[in-house]
């Protein structure tokens, strides 16, 4: 199918359609809906973090809810991140240096903004995936293993993700590649995504990390981001990842996976939007709260000059 996702933009006089695919998953694993390729892959990026958050927990991290959000983030870097991934590192006798993501400015705009005009310059714990190597440290220091290599895909650390996601999904995550942070990056296809986080929404091994992305999203993500709007505006978890990728997990209902193939975030959050506006039937205040990411606005100069506008037509199984 053409155009799957079927987000228009239209700008003055130019429309362009971009192309992705949407699956929706019950809790027994079964498709509810989808459109687009099921089965193209493509890397699950940050939408893996809740996972890999799991098996840091499980290996003595350690973290309350709190941290559990942390570890599951792609923060924008404001001072409440780095103040508590501080925290994490010093609980465990660790410090920024242990850190092996790359020096990196803020992800969020407010927050780059104080760090340039700080001239503080980049930093470890201001990587947005900064609280996912925190977390991994202090499991390699609970179980004794090495914290030098623990990006290594041989590392225990590591083998023990890759089983998980794999178990989860259904799907074999290898190959792995390498994410921006250096860490191992698996593979998946929309349908093992969406049975991910159907898991995530239902599975007593996940539920801690459940309750602590829907406790606070802004920890997760950061204000008014498309995962933490919808976490903040349903039942639910979600989870953005680079390239146009996003989970979310509705308690008890449903998994969602969306992936717009030519990398657009904003595509990727109105189509999950949009998809689970026909699956969940959210209220008048719900749809309100998320209209503005359903439909963002495209500006030239000062003006609004189009919008995205979501066409999805799912194929309901």
């Amino acid at each position: 199918m053409a155009a799957a996702l079927a987000v228009r933009t239209r700008s003055g006089l130019v429309e362009t359609l971009h192309d992705g695919v949407f699956a929706a998953a019950d809790l027994d694993g079964d498709l509810i809906a989808h459109t687009g390729d099921l089965e193209r892959p493509f890397f699950l990026r940050s939408s893996a973090k809740p996972f890999q958050a799991v098996i840091a927990q499980e290996n003595g991290a350690d973290l309350d809810l709190l941290q559990l959000a942390l570890a599951s983030a792609s923060h924008d870097g404001d001072p409440v991140h780095v103040s508590l991934i501080a925290g994490m590192l010093h609980e465990f006798e660790l410090g920024e240096s242990d850190l092996k993501c790359p020096p990196d400015w803020p992800l969020g705009t407010r927050a780059r903004a104080r760090a340039l005009a700080s001239g503080e310059g980049k930093r470890r714990i201001t990587h947005n995936c900064s609280g996912k190597h925190a977390a991994w440290l202090r499991a390699c220091v609970a179980r004794g293993w090495p914290t030098e290599t623990y990006l290594e895909p041989s590392h225990p650390l590591q083998t023990q993700i890759v089983e998980l996601v794999a178990e989860l999904g259904g799907f074999a995550v290898e190959p792995v590649g390498v994410d921006g942070c250096g860490a191992p990056v698996l593979r998946t296809n929309g349908r093992a995504m969406a049975v991910m986080f159907a898991r995530l929404a239902s599975d007593e091994r996940l539920r801690e990390v459940y309750r602590a992305m829907h406790t606070y999203p802004a920890l997760v993500s950061g204000t008014g981001n498309g995962d933490a709007s919808i976490a903040t505006t349903f039942d639910a978890a979600a989870k953005r990842g680079a390239a146009g990728c996003i989970g979310v997990a509705v308690r008890d209902q449903l998994g969602l996976a969306v992936k717009s193939w030519d990398g657009r975030e904003d595509v990727a959050s109105a189509a999950a939007i949009a998809g689970l506006s026909q699956i969940a039937r959210p209220s008048a205040y719900q749809d309100r709260a998320l209209s503005a990411l359903v439909r963002p606005e495209i500006r030239g100069g000062d003006e609004v000059v189009g919008h995205l506008e979501p066409m999805l037509e799912l194929e309901w199984a």
